[in-house]
């Protein structure tokens, strides 16, 4: 759960409404979620209304919620739960809710939560402002929760950034078109819909100029960019047109599809300077006959080489994935293949996901082939247990080697900061911290460090004094 606000507006009042409302938001799930939830804030600052300090010393509280699987919509629920508590304790006065779960299952919510004050949906994000004046004004529970999404956004100038370092996530696309096996995403979240190059170059010079110093490209497929736009438009114009832009920044692509890593991708990525060698491709699992009980028959063969030919064009890149075990049907001999493919494609990264079934999906269909839950969990156990130690043996033999690193916060030691490498994405792959940082250092400057040490998946990391030291 991700608390977020930012009391960076004046103190206004609604028409009609003789007191200040200030909104605190509590944003779940994933980052694109946060997305949704910095627009939403923009656009309550475009009506006028003050963002608070924490949800605690709010008026109203914006819950965004996350509908993906079953403990999402159970950390979801007990957040609203919460916030209602604090509504009928008169610490507050309303609670909205409103993404992934709410566009989901709104009329149920309605009717098991009737002390929510608002709910509204994916395309509503806008008019949370208008649901905070009609509630001022004496309405009752608030329904504003749409049919099919369709739309896009484009982001305000005065977007808050609610990451808390200096680093953002800029949403290039909506939606998905796959149909994956375990997937409910599709069935709420629309169709595939890419913003334009412009909009996206738009939202990151506006973002570098406000102090960012790395911008992770997002949507649930960053592949698919443009496969709704016509040929002319796709990934790797989004790259050439960001490098265009200049100066000293990092680039970094998240949620690739295996199908969508082609070669003139791997070459434009090596071409543009800013884009880290990073990349976050999902395989899902690695056995064939899973694969097409996931819906992602495509994938099988290139998923078979994908470490290798990625490696092959980009031989410094660092590779995140993840898989899902316990999947229907999943056999021992389906589980040996997967534990033995992630052994020789030795990524760098690794999440690794238990089944859960999803009421809608095809997966849901598939009762009779049900994998116990403990069995999915020891198999998800040994998948990390093995990949804890192949993260060990690469920070052994990367000891000693340069790196450049992005500073993000001040540690309490003096002279220590937290910060990121080029193979670090924030939030998901551990931290560094580094020493011999000068006094005036801040917050998106990079420095040229070398490894030093690591205490599990987080590395220690030592500043060259007489190496690269940009400011931000």
């Amino acid at each position: 759960m991700t608390k977020v606000s930012r009391n960076n507006s004046p103190s206004t009042r609604l028409s009609g409404y003789s007191q200040t409302i200030r909104v605190g938001f509590i944003s779940l799930g994933c980052a694109k979620n946060l997305v949704d939830t910095e627009h939403i804030a923009a656009c309550l600052r475009r009506d006028g209304i003050e963002l608070a300090a924490s949800p605690e010393v709010a008026e109203a509280i914006v819950i965004n919620t996350c509908g993906f699987i079953g403990p999402a919509k159970k950390e979801s629920l007990d957040a609203i739960r919460k916030a209602c508590a604090r509504k009928a304790a008169g610490l507050c006065r309303w609670v909205l809710v409103g993404g992934c779960l709410a566009q989901r299952e709104g009329a149920k919510l309605a009717r098991a939560l009737p002390e929510v004050s608002a709910f509204f949906g994916l395309d509503q994000l806008d008019q949370v402002g208008s649901l905070i004046g009609r509630l001022a004004a004496g309405g009752d529970q608030l329904n504003a929760i749409g049919g099919r999404v369709v739309r896009t956004f484009e982001p305000r100038p005065d977007r808050p950034v609610f990451t808390g370092g200096p680093f953002g996530y800029v949403k290039i696309a909506e939606g998905c078109n796959h149909r994956c096996g375990f997937c409910a995403i599709p069935l709420f979240r629309g169709r595939y819909r890419s913003r334009t190059i412009a909009s996206i170059v738009r939202e990151s010079e506006r973002l570098l100029e406000r102090g960012v110093r790395e911008l992770n490209l997002i949507a649930q497929d960053v592949t698919a960019y443009g496969s709704d736009r016509g040929r002319a438009v796709d990934l790797c114009a989004v790259l050439k047109a960001l490098g265009r832009l200049g100066g000293g920044f990092w680039i970094r692509l998240l949620y690739a599809y295996p199908t969508g890593i082609d070669l003139r991708l791997l070459e434009t990525m090596g071409e543009v300077p800013q884009v880290c060698r990073y990349l976050d491709v999902p395989i899902q699992h690695s056995h064939p006959d899973i694969l097409r009980a996931m819906g992602r028959a495509t994938t099988i063969r290139p998923v078979a080489d994908l470490c290798e030919r990625i490696r092959r064009q980009l031989p410094d890149v660092t590779l995140r994935t993840t898989c899902l075990v316990g999947y229907p049907g999943e056999t021992p001999a389906h589980f040996r293949h997967l534990r033995d493919y992630l052994a020789l494609a030795d990524f760098d990264h690794l999440g690794v996901f238990t089944f859960f079934c999803e009421e809608g999906t095809p997966a849901a269909r598939m009762t009779r082939q049900t994998v116990s839950s403990r069995l999915a969990s020891d198999r998800r156990r040994i998948l990390l247990r093995a990949q804890q130690q192949r993260v060990l043996n690469k920070a052994r033999l990367q000891i000693g080697q340069v790196t450049p690193l992005m500073l993000e916060k001040p540690a309490e030691k003096p002279g220590c900061w937290i910060a990121r490498g080029p193979n670090q994405a924030p939030e998901v792959d551990g931290l560094t911290w580094v020493d011999r940082i000068p006094r005036t250092a801040k917050a998106g400057d990079f420095c040229d460090a070398h490894w030093t040490g690591f205490e599990g998946y987080d590395r220690i990391a030592r500043m060259f004094l007489n190496k690269r030291f940009t400011r931000a």
